[in-house]
């Protein structure tokens, strides 16, 4: 997976999301969508060629942080959960051939459930795929210009993006989120068991 998407990046298929930069801005319809438990894992999460380490726990503290800057701000009728697992990153390095120009790579899983039908929106967990954001002196790899920190902080903060670029898909296809206490036309009621963090884990 992870190689599949340097080698897209290097053709110029995959693009930056532009991140936090709307984050003071309205947030765009969600319908009744508010997030209660936002589960963060990376036990897996492979390392990608010419790129500078991360932990476990950095990975998962910045992805749940960008997640949560821009998902926070969302209070609708109803609850959803996230589970995401990060699959794999390329935080670029300094000091490989400029021919490379590496760039820096997020590559993450979601689960959405939906807590009063107590099962998820997502049949399977969906990809999403990221890239560092252009136009700040990346021209050259953000690995001259940007801390391993700073590159994965603007990663998740394009990967939270996606996240909501996805679900405003789902809405407007699925209809997901445009009914009170179901993500979906026809879910369960009410009655059904609530996911809770442990759950949602388990389910990744």
């Amino acid at each position: 997976m992870l190689r599949l998407a340097m080698m897209m990046c290097v053709m110029g298929l995959l693009t930056a999301c532009g991140g936090a930069k709307d984050l003071n801005e309205k947030p765009v319809p969600l319908g009744n969508f508010n997030l209660l438990h936002n589960v963060v894992v990376a036990p897996k999460a492979q390392k990608g060629p010419l790129s500078r380490d991360a932990t476990e726990e950095q990975l998962t503290t910045a992805v749940q942080k960008a997640i949560a800057q821009r998902f926070d701000r969302y209070e609708g009728d109803s609850n959803y959960h996230f589970g995401v697992s990060v699959e794999g990153y390329v935080l670029a390095a300094p000091g490989v051939p400029l021919v490379l120009s590496p760039k820096s790579i997020l590559i993450i899983n979601l689960t959405v459930w939906d807590d009063a039908a107590g099962k998820k929106l997502t049949d399977k967990p969906h990809t999403i795929t990221v890239l560092e954001t252009f136009g700040t002196g990346t021209v050259v790899g953000s690995g001259y210009t940007l801390s391993a920190e700073e590159q994965l902080e603007q990663l998740s903060a394009n990967a939270a993006k996606a996240i909501e670029r996805y679900l405003v898909k789902q809405m407007k296809e699925e209809g997901w989120f445009v009914t009170t206490g179901s993500g979906r036309p026809g879910a369960a009621g009410a009655d059904a068991p609530a996911a809770t963090p442990a759950k949602v884990v388990a389910a990744e």
